[in-house]
Order: C-alpha cells, then structure tokens, then sequence
C-alpha cells in the first residue's frame, strides 16, 4: 500500500521542473520548430489547394472535350449517314441511267431488226416479182408458140406487177 500512497501523494519539486521544462521546450519548439512546422502546413495546404484547383480546371477540361468529341462524333454520324444517302442516290440514279440506256439499246435493235426484216422482206419481194416475170414471159412464149422480145415483155410484165403492189 506503501507504493499506492506514494503514486497519490504530490511532489512539488518535480512539479516545478517539470513546468519549467515544459515551458523551456515549449519556447524552443515555438522559436525554431513552430513556425517551419506551421509554414510547411500552410504551404502543403497551398499546395494542396492549387492541386485542387487544377483537379477542377482538369476535370473541366475533360468535360468540355468530352462534350467535344460527343457533338464531333454525332456530326462524324450524320455525315456518314449523308454519305450513305448520296451513294444510294447515286446508286439509283446510276440504276436508272444504266435501265434507261438498256431499254434504249433494246429499242434500236428492235428497230434495226425491223428495218432489216422490211429490207429483207423487199427482197424478197423483189426476187419474187422477178420470178414471176420470169415465168410469165416463159409462159406466155408457150402460149404463143414464138419467141417474143424478152426485153419488151420482161418491162411490160414489171409494170404491170408494180401496180399491183401499188394497189396494195
């Protein structure tokens, strides 16, 4: 119990030296440490601060190039889509075109197949009328027992045979 008296009972002595040192330190750490402790918190606290401001310009900047490349990449879409309009335009027209030169191409030959089927068919026809002359002239020197003059009859026979196609 000794011990526990001693632990409550004060001794002023080391009360006042302890005060004493306790000043004494509190003195040199306010004259030498105090305000380079203090300073460097302020100045990390400065520093901290500008890191801050220059988080927020940052985070800023990032928004605003992010709003940037979002309104680039809806004007990147649209000019696709444009793209893809116009080639499709394109493409029809070139469609069109390509059907309209088709059917044109389709229409000479029919034309040309109709001219050279009328030439043919002239030919024809000419060939005929020659053979016919011809048959008539044999048939009618037959029928007269004599040869006639081939040219008179043959030039008798053809205009006759072309008013006849005339009439028709």
């Amino acid at each position: 119990m000794i011990f526990a008296a001693s632990l409550l009972s004060m001794d002023w002595g080391l009360a006042f030296w302890t005060v004493v040192v306790f000043l004494l330190v509190l003195y040199i750490l306010s004259k030498y440490a105090w305000k380079p402790i203090v300073r460097a918190m302020e100045e990390r606290e400065e520093t901290i601060a500008e890191a801050m401001t220059r988080a927020e310009r940052a985070l800023e900047e990032a928004r605003r190039i992010s709003q940037e490349n979002e309104r680039i990449r809806r004007e990147a879409e649209l000019e696709a889509q444009r793209i893809l309009r116009e080639a499709r335009e394109a493409a029809e027209k070139l469609r069109a075109e390509e059907l309209a030169k088709t059917r044109a191409q389709i229409q000479e030959m029919l034309e040309q197949a109709q001219r050279e089927i009328e030439q043919e068919k002239k030919a024809a026809l000419q060939e005929l009328r020659a053979e016919v002359a011809k048959l008539v002239i044999m048939t009618t020197e037959r029928v007269l027992q004599e040869t006639l003059d081939e040219q008179k009859h043959r030039k008798l026979i053809e205009d006759f045979v072309n008013q006849l196609a005339a009439n028709n």
